[in-house]
């Protein structure tokens, strides 16, 4: 690399960072020697955010909002927890009327490929493990399936 100079610099003070594309995820807030410090938002591409306090790249607090506004509170959680399986669009709205299940927490309800699930951040496919976005983009494989029978 002749004739080239590599300056290494670290992001230091208040700013704005932009993880990759494939992410759509941003970070406003502190940053001391490149890492997340003091006070900041991470803002996720599926609408929700994360508004909290780092020390040294460590969160050590903060508050998590769903896109639909639901906040996560680590003592008093009681969404989707087995005993109460209702969405919270069905907690702030109430139930539908027998016959009308609600399938998602949308409403309303994103269509759903044939064979897929909706898993919150996209659409799962089981035949190929593979979850994709709601606009179709490739988020992830889900790994191997293993199957083990026992005698």
């Amino acid at each position: 690399m002749k004739g080239f100079l590599i300056i290494l610099k670290m992001l230091e003070g208040k700013g704005e960072y932009s993880f990759p594309p494939s992410l759509e995820t941003k970070y406003e807030g502190n940053m001391k020697d490149g890492m997340f410090h003091g006070e900041g938002t991470l803002y996720f591409s599926n609408g929700s955010k994360y508004v909290g306090k780092w020390d040294n790249g460590i969160a050590v607090e903060g508050e998590y909002t769903f896109a639909d506004g639901l906040e996560y509170d680590a003592e008093n959680w009681g969404y989707c927890d087995g005993y109460d399986r209702r969405f919270y669009t069905e907690i702030c709205h109430g139930l539908k009327p027998a016959g009308r299940s609600q399938l998602t927490n949308r409403i309303p309800p994103r269509v759903i490929p044939e064979g897929c699930y909706d898993c919150g951040d996209g659409f799962y496919n089981p035949s190929t493990r593979v979850v994709s976005d709601y606009g179709h983009k490739f988020l992830r494989n889900t790994g191997i399936l293993i199957v083990v029978f026992f005698r």
